[in-house]
This record gives structure tokens, sequence and C-alpha cells, in this order.
């Protein structure tokens, strides 16, 4: 009787009837995940990874991208089955189920030529000035609980940059490649300088629902083949 009942659960789980997986993630995270000007279609090197991980798990999916605080919303309601990219902290894992990294990110510390700091080696170096970062965002454990000053007001990480060269906030805190991607953007290189000590070397996961198990084995087990078989290289190599 209960291995009928296993099979009668198994059988009847989104898993077994294949039914879509609705996945979401940041539209906002250039050059991750974003939607163009003229083009409504999802685009970016965690859109292709993950769309390359679902292939490979034969998982029928649609893929949209929304405001990051949507985005956790339509987690946390179970309006989606799976949602990236989050940052591989004790919260988010206490969250959520995490699978993955699909990749690593260095976070760092940027800020104008106005600014007198050098470099940082205690978050107590960074008291002197307020930090501007993205509203809702984790970036690492210590500094996230740390008692610094800050503004949140920023939406996106490209309106956080646009902050900083307009002379709002004295730092401001990201990913390193999109901090670079959205400075070069505004063709502002020449008027900022990242500090040499990074935050953190963070990985980046997707999510499910706590407690979705099966649905983070499946999507874990297939990145752990295409990786094992070097066939995401050409995808990475395809953003550098």
């Amino acid at each position: 009787m209960r291995n009928a009942l296993l099979c009668l659960f198994l059988a009847l789980s989104p898993l077994a009837s294949g039914e879509p997986w609705h996945v979401v993630g940041d539209e906002q995270f250039a050059p991750y995940s974003f939607v163009a000007v003229d083009s409504d279609t999802p685009q970016g090197l965690d859109v292709e990874l993950v769309n390359a991980v679902l292939d490979e798990a034969k998982v029928a999916h649609t893929l949209r991208l929304y405001p990051w605080e949507r985005v956790k919303r339509m987690l946390d309601r179970h309006e989606a089955q799976m949602a990236f990219q989050f940052a591989g902290t004790p919260e988010r894992m206490a969250q959520y189920e995490l699978a993955g990294p699909i990749r690593t990110g260095s976070t760092v510390f940027m800020t104008s030529h106005k600014t007198a700091i050098r470099d940082w080696q205690r978050l107590d170096d960074l008291a002197p000035y307020v930090i501007g970062q993205v509203r809702g965002y984790a970036y690492e454990s210590t500094f996230d609980q740390a008692d610094l000053a800050r503004d949140t007001s920023a939406q996106n990480p490209r309106q956080l940059v646009s902050m900083l060269l307009a002379g709002r906030i004295d730092i401001i805190v990201g990913d390193r490649t999109q901090l670079l991607y959205f400075v070069r953007e505004q063709r502002a290189q020449d008027n900022v300088r990242i500090l040499p000590h990074p935050l953190v070397e963070m990985p980046r996961y997707v999510a499910f629902a706590k407690g979705d198990q099966a649905r983070a084995r499946l999507f874990g087990d297939a990145l752990r083949r295409l990786q094992d078989s070097g066939r995401l290289q050409a995808i990475y190599k395809r953003w550098e």
C-alpha cells in the first residue's frame, strides 16, 4: 500500500507530468541577465547557462525577467518554480533550496577619484563613507550586518553606477564584471577605480522554494554533467 501511494504521488508530481517550470531572473543584471531595449528576449551569461542546464535535464520551461524584488516575491509565493541568480550566503541558504553554483563572481567596492580611500582591510575602514547598494541584494554576511552608512535607494546596479558618477554616494558595492559593464556603458572608465581588496569571491546559485529538493537535485545533476563534460565553456567564453 505504501509503495502504491508513493508511485501515485510521483506520477502526479510536476516532475513526472512534464509540467513546464516557470523560471524567473533579474531583468537588470547585465551582462548576466537583461532585456535589450529593442527586444523582449532574455539575454546574458546566466540566461544561457540556465537554459543549457534545463535543456540537459529535459525540463520544459518558460524564462522571464523581472525586477529583483518581484523575482523573490514570485518564488516565495510559488508563482515561479525556480529563480536566479542568488548569492551563496548563509541567509539565502536558509531561505531557499540552492543549486549550483553556476558561476563565481568577485564582489568589489568601486569609488570615484574624488574619494580619498585607496583600499580597505577591515570594514571599519569604510565607516567614514556612504556606501551605495541595491535594495534587496545580499552581498556577504558580515558586510550585510555591519554598522555602516548605507544608501539603498538604487533599484538596480545600473542606477547604482549612475549615482556614484553623479557624486551622490562615496562608494558602491557589487559584482566586478557587472559594475565595469555599466561604467563602460557610460564611457566613464577614467572616472572610477576599484579598491584592490575584494569583499568576497561569491558563488552564484539558482534557487527553489524551501523543501523543493527534487527540482534542486534535478538541476544540480544536469549542471554537474555539463560541467564535467566541458560543454559550458563555450557559453562562458562568449561572454568574456
